[in-house]
């Protein structure tokens, strides 16, 4: 599955041919949730727009807002839901060349209701192929939202929108019911498979609908805790894939971890391998370094990047995850924490050469001419 992808649609303006970017973030939204009524069926189409049949509400709120203040569209409507402020924002001033869309949908795999999450997801698929991949085919690239809660179902819709080109991974919420690594999962990896998509995995609902705590000690009083401590989802569920085998397993399967951070990465491979080595017999399937699965299987976005004091010790911790083969760079557009590329422009010329454009143009098998 090849997509080619041409610079020549309105406002852009194409980044330095020395330095080509794929942004691997971008949540699109749409203006009110009616967008969704014309590709539902009843009785889904009567609750979309009721408040209390949604998922979201009382939640972790940031102080700062969830989205950047300069990102909402003079017409009216959420950040994200314009798609030429979007394409100013993100294709102009910073030059991005492809932008992948995550939306933000996936959560509602903690929505108690599953038919009904089936099929708001599916919705979401089809609204964002109509409106910004078939509208805007030479800038954007899409994921297919699943319910990974329902894997039956997440297959068939894997399987229903697979073979496009325009959709180049599939994408679910980071938190789940149980981690990800058990066998109630596998039709997800299999259906992955089938259409050599990758499944990336994003936050989303923690500690809110049928979710658990963010955290393994209960619920945080504060946005500033619970943000601080979603990377704990991403190690948990990392773990999970790696010791119940899924890797083994699929031997073709990619991972990505949108939105995680990395610096929790060198000490989670040392902890695995260092027991792996003293407890194999507890996971027989796993015949290799778990270090060396994460190397093979995973890739990892730069939002939110963290940045040390001293710009040493990132090049450090870049090399310690080999870094400038398994990272992807992101912006998390138009999110509060949105990262522009200061930081990663003061890496080498090969790491962001490699990062900003060759390690998704290969996963997600995109060229541009």
């Amino acid at each position: 599955m090849t997509a080619t992808v041409t610079q020549s649609h309105g406002p852009q303006t194409a980044s330095p041919a020395s330095q080509r970017i794929i942004d691997c973030d971008v949540h699109h939204l749409f203006r009110e949730w009616s967008a969704l009524e014309p590709y539902l069926a009843e009785p889904w189409r009567s609750r979309i727009t009721q408040p209390g049949y949604r998922v979201g509400g009382l939640g972790y709120q940031s102080p700062a807002g969830h989205r950047r203040k300069d990102a909402y569209p003079a017409g009216g409507g959420a950040p994200g839901s314009d798609p030429d402020l979007l394409i100013r924002q993100l294709f102009e001033e910073n030059k991005v060349d492809i932008g992948i869309l995550t939306g933000e949908i996936y959560g509602w795999n903690m929505h108690p209701h599953q038919d009904y999450a089936n099929a708001v997801m599916a919705a979401w698929n089809d609204w964002t192929i109509e409106h910004w991949l078939e509208a805007y085919p030479r800038l954007f690239r899409g994921a297919i939202a699943i319910n990974s809660n329902d894997p039956q179902a997440a297959a068939a819709e894997i399987d229903r929108l697979g073979s496009r080109d325009d959709l180049v991974m599939i994408i679910m919420g980071a938190t789940s019911t149980s981690p990800y690594g058990q066998k109630r999962y596998y039709p997800i990896y299999e259906a992955a498979v089938r259409h050599d998509l990758p499944v990336a995995m994003h936050p989303a609902a923690a500690g809110t609908g049928v979710a658990h705590a963010v955290t393994a000690v209960g619920y945080p009083r504060t946005f500033f805790e619970y943000h601080t401590g979603l990377l704990t989802i991403f190690q948990s569920q990392l773990i999970s894939i790696v010791a119940e085998g899924v890797f083994a397993r699929f031997p073709t399967l990619k991972m990505v971890f949108i939105e995680g951070g990395v610096s929790w990465l060198p000490a989670l491979m040392w902890r695995m391998d260092k027991n792996y080595k003293a407890l194999r017999a507890d996971a027989p399937w796993v015949t290799r370094l778990p270090s060396e699965y994460i190397h093979d299987h995973c890739y990892f976005t730069t939002q939110p990047i963290e940045e040390p004091p001293h710009n040493e010790w990132l090049l450090q911790l870049f090399e310690m995850i080999d870094a400038q083969n398994v990272l992807l760079y992101a912006s998390d557009y138009p999110h509060w924490d949105f990262d522009a590329m200061s930081v990663m422009n003061r890496l080498p010329a090969t790491y962001r050469r490699k990062i900003f454009y060759e390690n998704a143009a290969q996963l997600f098998k995109l060229t541009t001419e």
